[in-house]
């Protein structure tokens, strides 16, 4: 923004040819006679407004470089001190235990920028293989009324198989306007056609174990600062949003060369 006042200050400065005044000097003039910028620019619109957008695209790329700086800055400190999720053994993963990548992702089953994020680590495992493993966990947003129950049903077939909850999980993203519209229908008949014993996910929806888990990783997602979904830590290493995969790449191969 002040880019841009200065080019119409040098504009009506040039324009109006006038005598070399100081900055302060024709501000002053300019709040005084309001009418001289309003002159200028009737007279001459056309060099205005290529001013201002020449202005308004170099303040757009110093932002960005910034941008770009600061948060090249915030990867290298994280990669020198990661985040530290809690990674249970009893929890549902995908992938091997021994992967030298771990992606912790925190999402909501309704958000459709998480499924983005879903079909992104798609790509990520097709990529890497055995090389990662993947622990979903749970941010379930307050405006999505079929994120938490989703949550639950995810952790209730997990109790039972960490495969079929998987199973589940894609066929949640795959059809998440099903979800939005069928609700609980839909969940239920998801869960038995993953294979999972419909009877059991029940008793075990608002178990402590459970609940327990979800709000333990909606916790966790706070104190690693992510408020809104997705968000994703690559051996500790964050990224917040859906970001495409070259972003994930950059993360995971720079751990892998190390």
């Amino acid at each position: 923004m002040k880019k841009i006042k200065l080019v119409l200050l040098s504009l009506v400065c040039s324009i109006f040819a006038v005598s070399c005044v100081s900055k302060d000097q024709l501000q002053k003039t300019l709040a005084d006679n309001p009418e001289i910028l309003v002159e200028a620019i009737k007279k001459n619109p056309k060099q205005i407004i290529d001013a201002l957008n020449a202005a308004a695209q170099e303040a757009r790329k110093s932002a960005e470089g910034d941008r770009a700086a600061n948060e090249a800055k915030k990867l290298d400190e994280e990669f020198k001190n990661p985040k530290k999720p809690e990674l249970a053994a009893n929890r549902a993963y995908w992938g091997p235990k021994n992967a030298p990548i771990t992606i912790v992702e925190y999402s909501d089953f309704e958000c459709p920028f998480c499924t983005r994020g879903y079909n992104t680590v798609k790509e990520v495992k097709k990529a890497y293989g055995d090389k990662v493993r993947v622990l979903y966990k749970h941010l379930p947003l307050d405006f999505h009324p079929m994120a938490m129950p989703a949550a639950k049903y995810f952790e209730a077939i997990a109790l039972q198989s960490p495969e079929k909850a998987y199973k589940f999980h894609d066929i949640v993203f795959d059809n998440q306007k099903r979800m939005s519209s069928e609700k609980e229908k839909f969940l239920d008949e998801t869960a038995k056609k993953v294979g999972a014993n419909l009877a059991k996910v029940k008793k075990d929806l608002d178990s402590d174990e459970v609940n327990s888990r979800v709000k333990a990783d909606m916790a966790e997602a706070a104190k690693f600062g992510f408020s809104g979904t997705p968000g994703f830590l690559i051996n500790g290493v964050s990224l917040k949003g859906a970001y495409p995969f070259p972003n994930f790449k950059t993360i995971i191969d720079k751990h892998l060369n190390k």
